[in-house]
């Protein structure tokens, strides 16, 4: 041993201020590892460790040896370990005089858990792994098990870890800022799955504010808002569907969508029963995939998700976060995709959550024209910010690599692309070029696709998006927002206010029925009816038609036979595929009783009729994106309320359907047909099996050589009152 500077002999321990030691002792120090801990020091190694109300500490070195430790102040106490270098220990702690001592790991004696190139990744917004370097991860350091905690929060003066393992006093757990980053770090040995924690934070204005992890994966049954340690054990088995979704273009492919909000599908069901009884209903229904309303943890169950405070974390209301890997799992097994729906155009104001993080607005623009959404009260992401984008981003690569997620399907991207978005003049800044576009959201947009499309082969991103703005399924490098599919809202508004007329007035509204095909193929469209329709004093998609209880059955499964033979994707809300006659609420679930009722019982029928005859033929879905794959036949008989058209596969082949949306049979009405010859009656939506009247063709007609409207072939048919039928050539039936 050295003979320590001070000329005594004995090692001194290492100086630290009075204003270090009582910001340490109080848990208020951003660097409380250079105070407490193992640090150099004349010839050998001091170690302090915070302590407060122990009767006796010592440090225990690995031999054994014992190196009793002296209260140096409110709480920390200080040892010298005469070595030349840094050994492992643990403190030994008596709290009261009499006890037996008790020997515990010091979270001050690790190094940082985050590398440089995590903190260069999250200074630049690049982090597209975000998840595993910020959050609550379990692992060994140094042999030693527990769980390392990282949290963003540049503006704070400190950060403690709060939870059941400290009785809620973060004063021995206070976090170390490393450094530029605005990232504060701890490993705290012992803590393991299922500990639940928050962030205390000490903002520039002196107050503490207890807030749940942003990058938590796991969080609290609401209304508790505690974030949970956890990590997976779940093993997937759905290589097989992963590798036939990365060889698939969804574009030519199949896609009829059965939204569904989870609570309230059969409540009571959480992921483990869903993974059963929901996989087996869409399989029998037909669907191809499922949409999952938002899933992220929400403290309101009224929102119906769409207001999100924890966006890594599966809601725990309905299972653990391997719950929900395991009923993905089992849809795609099942042969079934499954989309969410994803929220980053704002968040809510809640205290325990983002909101003003550290004290003052992070998340959220700190000007309320740019970061206060007027008509949901809730906040908007500062999307220029480097670390906000980087936040979103990840967000969506985790959902899709680490839930297998295969689409995402973005909510309010109207309110996301525009600055006057549901603001008056005075209420919004324009963009540095005078616009009203926001150019901070639209490169985040493209920066969010690219980046899903580049790390999840053959997912699909689906915009909400309400207005005309061009190019949001076109690619990103062609100046596109580089979304898949575009939810045509337009078709659904128009075709709803048609349904919604008596049909002795439709013949004046007929161009709503035909419109959509003047710019169906200027983007990729889904065909969305959704949760909104349904709701707030909409009606249900059954009562919108007027008529008795038959008409209003009749109207509605016309307008899916038009729905499902229609160019673009099919979306359709649970409940309406069997009839649902009240308003959906989340709060009462499904009225699965009606399907005792042959009316209901046909239209769930039908909607599993018509998956089957999309799976059946490609002209209804694979040039869907292609003006080859549509041809009107009749599209201007507004007198009828009828409208005939031709959709063709790849090869040439078409489908005829001809929908009449009056109550009136017509009986030898003749329809321009591609080709002469044999057609099967493929699907009548007026069949008795779906309730209907039976109005029909005896399953068979054959096309003339009459020539009509420029077509070399006719057909006389008889067209169903409020129904559809579709025609396929007898050469391409089985």
């Amino acid at each position: 041993m050295s003979e320590n500077s001070s000329g005594t002999g004995a090692p001194q321990p290492m100086p630290v201020g009075t204003h270090e030691l009582g910001a340490t002792a109080t848990g208020s120090y951003h660097d409380p590892h250079s105070v407490l801990g193992v640090h150099h020091y004349d010839g050998a190694v001091t170690v302090r460790t915070l302590k407060p109300l122990a009767h006796a500490v010592a440090a225990v070195l690995e031999d054994g040896t014992a190196v009793d430790m002296v209260h140096e102040h409110d709480g920390i106490w200080v040892g010298v370990i005469d070595l030349p270098e840094v050994p492992r220990y643990r403190i030994r702690v008596t709290w009261s005089e009499g006890q037996d001592p008790v020997e515990l790991e010091e979270p001050y004696r690790f190094l940082p858990t985050l590398g440089e190139l995590d903190l260069h990744l999250i200074r630049e917004g690049r982090h597209e792994e975000l998840w595993r370097a910020l959050g609550s991860h379990v692992r060994e350091v140094g042999g030693v098990p527990g769980t390392s905690f990282a949290v963003w929060a540049p503006n704070a003066r400190a950060v403690q870890v709060i939870g059941e393992f400290d009785g809620w006093d973060g004063r021995g757990h206070a976090m170390r800022s490393l450094g530029s980053s605005g990232v504060w770090e701890l490993f705290v040995p012992g803590v393991g799955d299922g500990a639940v924690y928050k962030y205390r934070i000490l903002g520039g204005d002196s107050q503490w504010r207890e807030k749940a992890d942003p990058m938590a994966r796991r969080a609290e049954v609401p209304p508790a808002t505690g974030s949970i340690v956890t990590s997976s054990t779940f093993e997937w088995d759905d290589d097989a569907w992963l590798a036939a979704r990365a060889q698939t273009d969804a574009l030519s492919a199949p896609m009829s969508i059965y939204e569904v909000h989870l609570p309230s599908w059969r409540q009571g069901l959480g992921y483990a029963e869903l993974a059963t009884e929901l996989v087996d209903y869409v399989v029998e229904m037909g669907f191809t995939h499922v949409e999952f309303m938002p899933l992220a943890e929400h403290p309101f169950g009224g929102s119906w998700g769409y207001q999100v405070t924890g966006y890594y974390a599966p809601t725990s209301r309905l299972g653990s976060p391997d719950e929900l890997r395991a009923l993905i799992d089992a849809l795609h097994r099942a042969g079934i995709g499954v989309i969410m729906d994803w929220v980053p155009a704002h968040f809510p104001k809640d205290e325990f959550a983002l909101a003003r993080f550290d004290g003052q607005p992070l998340y959220e623009h700190a000007d309320p024209r740019l970061g206060e959404h007027p008509d949901w009260g809730t906040y908007i992401f500062d999307l220029g910010r480097n670390e906000v984008r980087n936040f979103l981003v990840a967000n969506a690569c985790y959902w899709l690599e680490e839930f297998h997620v295969d689409g995402l399907r973005v909510d309010a991207v109207a309110s996301m692309l525009y600055l006057d978005y549901s603001r008056e003049e005075g209420q919004w800044l324009p963009n540095r070029h005078g616009g009203r576009e926001n150019l901070e959201a639209i490169a985040f947009l493209q920066e969010t696709n690219a980046t899903a499309y580049k790390r999840a082969p053959g997912i699909v991103m689906i915009a909400e998006e309400s207005t005309s703005f061009p190019g949001v399924t076109r690619p990103t490098d062609a100046g596109g927002l580089g979304f898949g599919f575009k939810w045509n809202m337009g078709w659904m508004h128009d075709t709803l206010e048609y349904l919604g007329l008596d049909p002795i007035h439709r013949q004046y509204h007929h161009h709503d029925l035909t419109f959509s095909l003047i710019y169906q193929y200027s983007e990729n469209f889904v065909l969305p009816i959704s949760h909104d329709e349904v709701v707030h004093g909409k009606g249900s998609l059954l009562r919108k038609a007027p008529g008795d209880d038959w008409q209003q059955a009749a109207s509605l499964r016309a307008y899916l036979a038009f729905q499902w033979t229609h160019p673009g994707k099919q979306l359709l809300f649970m409940g309406s595929e069997f009839g649902q006659g009240t308003e959906w609420s989340e709060s009462s679930g499904l009225p699965w009783w009606l399907l005792e009722y042959p009316l209901h019982r046909g239209a769930q029928q039908l909607v599993r009729d018509l998956n089957h005859l999309l799976r059946e033929h490609p002209a209804l879905y694979e040039q869907d994106q292609d003006p080859a794959g549509f041809e009107w036949l009749i599209g201007d008989d507004g007198a009828h309320n009828t409208v005939a058209f031709a959709r063709r596969d790849a090869a040439g082949d078409p489908v005829v359907v001809v929908v009449n949306f009056s109550p009136s049979p017509w009986h030898e009405y003749r329809v321009p047909m591609p080709e002469a010859g044999g057609w099967v009656e493929v699907l009548n939506s007026d069949a008795p099996v779906y309730g209907g009247s039976g109005v029909g063709n005896l399953g068979r007609v054959r096309a003339e050589k009459l020539p009509m409207h420029g077509r070399e072939a006719s057909v006389r048919l008889s067209v169903p009152p409020l129904g559809a039928v579709v025609l396929a050539p007898e050469r391409t039936v089985r």
